[in-house]
């Protein structure tokens, strides 16, 4: 027996269409919104806002078993490359793999001496997400951790500079929470000496320093398209660059480290498949199978790259949702005893990815009984990653240099936590979260 897809001609067009009417029936009663109950709905942290559109876009996509990388693949590089207003963009399964992928990129030999080495340095900050870092450790190189300024919770570019030893070749970090670390003065100083500089951007999808999109300021940049993050594709990341060069060498890292850029199911766009030398290869050995970079195969697949193209479409929504739910929660939390609220990198506009909350030593509480005390009411928290990662298990006999003390690091690690600021947090749950810190803040003060 022979099974038909949603692409032959023999399958009649109505009965796709009548499918996916279907489909969008469905959804639209699955996705209407139900009231807010405080106490009882769940206020999470984060999650993907999914809509009919964005389910039919997946089915359809299923239909046409569209189940490896293709054309809707291709489509999202090219719009969200445009989106971010740089060349090239090339998906990933992970976020996590795409910071693997661009830092594991400046490795190649086809960058000749420029090429990082194991044994190079890597400036990165010590309150990070570990695939952040992870990258520096799997390429047999040494984490250079530095500080963060408490209330934006990114480092400094005296930090980094001060940092910069004789084997220092890259910079990597993340624009913390959504919110821009000081990218074009980063920019400058990894120029001026001659450094790379990978961005992760994976929580600061629309965030703007000096009016620039964050994600283009760096060699390399990197996206996450986790639930968690701005656009909700389910699994999946992105490797960016304005560089061509290394364009192709993400492209061949995330293929398996093949040579050959012809897309699956296509042949000899080189025109020269079977005249060529590779070295030590015979001549005109297959060009499909000449493998110029040790490689993986982090692609990601059509199905999800069809949700995140119908994602993609509401991206300005859900900034502009980020930043409402930030500017709501410091507003109404503002000048509660015992806490420090978060700031806005100066020249900064950021899409934010939480709203970070430090316990401050003084209070008359503790970090974990307020979070005890929001999670009780069904507020979801999150603590600010990983903490100091110098002290996490996985890396206390890795070897890596700390530069100057890590003192706000550790303050981070005792007392924040992030609240939801999602596109699916509504005003109401906003102010819900207002009143339950407020309330507990308020009450300890008047027993301490």
């Amino acid at each position: 027996m022979t099974l038909t897809t949603s692409t032959d001609p023999t399958v009649p067009a109505d009965t796709r269409e009548e499918l996916l009417d279907r489909v969008r029936a469905f959804a639209r009663e699955r996705w209407v919104p139900t009231a807010f109950v405080p106490g009882v709905t769940p206020v999470q942290p984060a999650g993907g806002v999914h809509d009919e559109e964005d389910t039919v876009a997946l089915v359809e996509a299923a239909l046409g078993m569209r189940i490896a990388a293709g054309v809707s693949a291709r489509r999202f590089e090219r719009l969200f490359s445009r989106a971010l207003k740089v060349r090239k963009a090339h998906l990933t399964n992970s976020g996590s793999s795409a910071n693997l992928v661009a830092l594991t990129a400046l490795t190649s030999p086809a960058l000749g001496d420029d090429r990082l080495r194991p044994g190079d340095e890597v400036v990165t900050v010590a309150t990070s997400f570990p695939t952040t870092v992870n990258p520096i450790l799997q390429n047999q190189m040494k984490p250079v951790f530095v500080d963060v300024d408490l209330g934006t919770y990114n480092t400094t570019v005296d930090r980094i500079a001060d940092a910069i030893g004789p084997r220092t070749r890259a910079i990597m970090m993340a624009h913390t929470l959504g919110n821009p670390f000081q990218a074009a003065e980063v920019a400058e100083l990894a120029r001026d000496r001659g450094l790379f500089l990978v961005e992760d951007n994976c929580d600061a999808v629309g965030s703007t320093y000096r009016g620039r999109l964050t994600g283009g300021f760096g060699d390399l940049s990197t996206v996450s398209f986790y639930p968690a993050h701005h656009l909700a594709m389910g699994e999946g990341g992105c490797v960016l660059t304005d560089n061509l060069v290394l364009a192709r060498v993400v492209e061949s890292v995330r293929d398996w480290g093949r040579d050959c850029w012809c897309e699956p199911g296509e042949d000899d766009r080189c025109a020269k498949r079977f005249d060529q030398q590779f070295g030590k290869l015979p001549h005109g050995y297959d060009h499909k199978y000449v493998f110029s970079h040790v490689g993986y195969n982090l692609k990601t697949s059509d199905l999800h790259a069809s949700l995140g193209l119908s994602q993609l479409r509401r991206l300005d929504e859900f900034t502009d949702a980020r930043k409402r739910n930030w500017r709501l929660l410091r507003e109404g939390l503002d000048g509660t005893p015992g806490l420090l609220l978060p700031e806005p990198t100066p020249d900064s506009d950021p899409s934010w990815f939480g709203f970070a909350v430090t316990v401050l030593p003084d209070a008359p509480f503790t970090r974990r009984e307020l979070v005890t005390h929001l999670e009780s009411r069904k507020i979801g928290t999150r603590l600010l990653f990983a903490g100091d990662l110098t002290r996490q298990p996985a890396y206390l006999d890795r070897e890596f240099r700390v530069s100057g003390s890590l003192d706000n690091s550790a303050l981070v690690t005792e007392g924040t936590f992030w609240l939801g600021v999602y596109p699916g947090i509504t005003p109401e749950m906003a102010q819900y979260v207002i009143d339950s810190v407020r309330d507990f803040a308020a009450g300890r003060r008047r027993t301490g």
